[in-house]
């Protein structure tokens, strides 16, 4: 299924063929039987989701410490992390076990990212019914950032975080009920239009969340809107704080990322098990490259290094030669009686 991963199968007919052409190397890869297709749909059939789960944790706290002296744009020594879920759309006759809407099926992949490398150190993969807020149950860590967007606002879950000395950037809801205590100077040319310390005025919000809070306004230039974020770190300049909210971004580019470079979109096998071993090998796939490159030093970008191997998975040569992009060179015909083709 790696294999699939990296070499951009469509189906298990697909991947069947493509391993049999080259049948004298599956010897030296461990695959010693006949490759079939009904083998393959078996095994995703019937071989545990968790295997492949507990691998990408274990390939995660890898690759997590490689890029943690990674820059991140922001004089910030805490780990960060951008919180979000993305849908994944399926067919209801095909995956009716994945009811999501009365026509619609679909499982929602929901990703904590860590921002320095964007190497996801939390995934769970539900139906698409559960909603955002859930996952908040199963963190935090004291001490770091979870940048979020309103579709997180729970002020009891956030009061948890409060509790749990973990801090969070979260933008709020347009009916936001709040009174200010004290208003900070902000500088108003950077586009900071307030900077105040309130106290939550719904009588269920105040009650869940009785500390104060940080509101930041500000007016995205690109735009033209108002940002109000929310925050219970008081410490950080406010410009920090909507820099911080920014990089929330990065999790939105991984979601795209890995839906249009790995085969989470199109499944192999139509069962609950055959889908989550489907997209946790995809994860496995993205932390393997993304660990490949950092310990190789590799400047190409992810994407050029899968392109890469799509095409030499069953080459000898050293991993490090072959992903190493060769300089161009200018080339100069050794016989000069030769017939020139092209000019370079």
């Amino acid at each position: 299924m790696a294999f699939a991963q990296l070499t951009y199968r469509e189906g298990l007919r697909d991947i069947e063929a493509c391993l049999r052409a080259h049948s004298t190397k599956l010897y030296h890869l461990g695959i010693r039987g006949r490759i079939s297709r009904s083998t393959l749909a078996d095994a995703n059939e019937s071989r545990d989701w968790r295997i492949y789960a507990e691998f990408a944790q274990s390939l995660i706290d890898t690759a997590r410490p490689l890029y943690a002296n990674d820059p991140l744009d922001i004089e910030l020594t805490n780990t960060v992390y951008a919180l979000d879920s993305t849908l994944i759309e399926l067919c209801l006759s095909m995956f009716p076990w994945a009811h999501y809407q009365s026509t619609q099926a679909a499982v929602r992949l929901h990703t904590l990212l860590d921002l320095r490398g964007a190497i996801p150190s939390f995934l769970y993969i539900s139906d698409g019914k559960l909603s955002d807020v859930a996952i908040l149950d199963q963190l935090p860590e004291p001490g770091a950032f979870y940048v979020m967007d309103r579709g997180y606002v729970d002020y009891t879950r956030l009061h948890r975080f409060h509790e749990a000395r973990a801090f969070f950037v979260v933008r709020a809801r347009s009916n936001l009920q709040a009174k200010r205590r004290y208003s900070h100077p902000v500088d108003r040319s950077t586009g900071l239009r307030s900077d105040q310390t309130v106290l939550l005025t719904g009588f269920y919000a105040h009650k869940d969340f009785p500390e104060p809070l940080r509101r930041v306004r500000i007016k995205d230039s690109s735009s033209g809107k108002s940002l109000v974020l929310l925050t219970n770190h008081f410490g950080l300049p406010a410009l920090t704080i909507t820099a911080l909210y920014r990089h929330r971004w990065q999790i939105e580019l991984f979601f795209k990322w890995i839906k249009q470079h790995l085969r989470i979109k199109a499944f192999f096998g139509t069962s609950e098990n055959a889908v989550k071993t489907q997209i946790w090998i995809a994860v496995c796939v993205y932390v393997l490259v993304a660990i490949v490159k950092k310990r190789f030093k590799l400047e190409s970008s992810l994407n050029e290094l899968l392109q890469i191997l799509s095409l030499t998975l069953f080459e000898r040569d050293p991993i490090d030669q072959v992903l190493m992009l060769a300089p161009s060179e200018s080339f100069a015909p050794d016989h000069t009686n030769q017939l020139t083709l092209f000019d370079f």
